[in-house]
């Protein structure tokens, strides 16, 4: 198994947080964590990032070791360069090196595969100028897997084609799922888009919540493809969608990278915003709001604070909806906290068609969710559903 070492720039109290993700991370790329250096970060040194005494000290630390060292932290291609010279020759990746290459081995969707691949070309390009014998000399193992490997070794044309290929396949991707998008909102099927920070347990609560079975794994990233499944509050039928997970300092092109999987949380008709109650909720909700602005996000939205059972004697925000997805407590009320939120879309009816209007009647039935039919020797009364744009199609035949 892979070592990993961690470099950890420090730069205040969030420090503490950004290495306990590094190890997580580092976990999670089925690497084993091999131990950490800080550094207090007063002025960043442009060729190394940190300082020479704090290099030749780690340096010191890992003559005899045979690990990859992680700057937690984004490096410029020469910064890398350069520490790796300082360290021996040790291989050394960044934050976003390690998090592509968790993405790449998660990713099992034609969509995300080709999201992965293109979020790892567009990182590695700019490192291939005049790199190419350094990049040769990394090999195998954390930071190279996925199209890493076979694209190292390509000339710099060749990986723009590839580029561009790749974005002309999302491009169309794109145009099926706004198309799938515009479908949903003509049907009036009520969205709900489970949104938040890595780990939070968001595909716990969807099987908690629609009786699915999808994956659910204790790491970052776990989920990477885009998972919907239908269920119902009170008859009426939602489509729960869950998505990626958010990171604190998410780089903008990862971000970029994953906008068209993440557009059925910009889309959708209600957010729940999943938070770990036992954890760093305030900085969770803060980087998911966040990150949701950066992209255009508008939608109503609940606060979920999720493992509740985990987080006795805490103080938890106002208005929001504590919940156990694991026990399954605090579910009735998060329900009945969705369908409130989104009951101005729709209006249960019990409808009455004469027979001798049936055919009319047939012009907008697809309008509407039929939960039950009855026949009588006049007609049919039906229990219905209505979306309440369409409300004013069916006063006539309304009871």
């Amino acid at each position: 198994m892979e070592e990993i070492f961690v470099i950890q720039p420090v730069f205040g109290a969030e420090a503490e947080v950004l290495h306990a993700e590094a190890v997580s991370l580092i976990e999670s790329a089925g690497a084993a964590y091999s131990g950490s250096i800080f550094q207090n970060i007063r002025e960043i040194d442009p060729a190394t990032f940190i300082g020479k005494g704090k290099l030749e000290e780690a340096a010191e630390l890992l003559a005899e070791k045979d690990v990859t060292v992680l700057f937690n932290g984004d490096l410029s291609p020469s910064q890398t360069l350069n520490i790796s010279k300082a360290l021996g020759g040790k291989k050394v990746i960044d934050r976003t090196t390690l998090i592509l290459d968790i993405f790449a081995l998660r990713a099992e969707s034609s969509e995300g595969k080709i999201q992965v691949e293109l979020a790892q070309l567009k990182y590695l390009y700019p490192r291939l100028k005049g790199k190419g014998e350094a990049l040769s000399r990394l090999g195998g193992g954390i930071g190279t897997r996925g199209p890493g490997e076979t694209q190292l070794e390509t000339d710099r044309r060749h990986i723009r084609s590839r580029i561009h290929a790749l974005e002309t396949r999302l491009e169309g991707i794109a145009k099926r799922r706004t198309l799938l998008s515009e479908r949903r909102k003509k049907e009036r099927t009520i969205t709900v888009a489970l949104v938040g920070y890595t780990n939070t347990g968001k595909s716990t609560l969807l099987n908690a919540l629609t009786g699915a079975d999808v994956f659910v794994k204790d790491a970052l990233f776990a989920t990477l493809d885009p998972t919907s499944r239908a269920f119902e509050i009170e008859g009426v039928p939602f489509l729960l969608v869950d998505t990626v997970g958010f990171l604190q300092n998410l780089p903008h092109h990862l971000i970029d990278a994953f906008r068209s999987t993440l557009e059925s949380a910009l889309s959708c008709d209600l957010a729940l915003i999943v938070c770990d109650a036992a954890g760093q909720y305030e900085m969770q909700l803060e980087t998911t709001l966040s990150t949701l602005n950066e992209l255009g996000f508008s939608a109503p939205y609940l606060v979920v604070m999720n493992k509740c059972d985990a987080a006795q004697n805490i103080r938890l925000p106002k208005d929001c909806v504590a919940v156990s997805a694991k026990t399954g407590e605090g579910l009735s009320l998060l329900k009945s906290r969705i369908f409130s939120a989104v009951k101005d879309k729709f209006v249960r009816a019990e409808l009455f068609v004469p027979y001798a209007e049936m055919g009319e009647f047939g012009a907008v039935r697809g309008l509407l969710n039929e939960r039950a039919v009855f026949y009588t020797d006049d007609g049919a009364r039906i229990l219905a559903i209505i979306p309440a744009v369409y409300s004013e199609l069916f006063k006539r035949y309304r009871t």
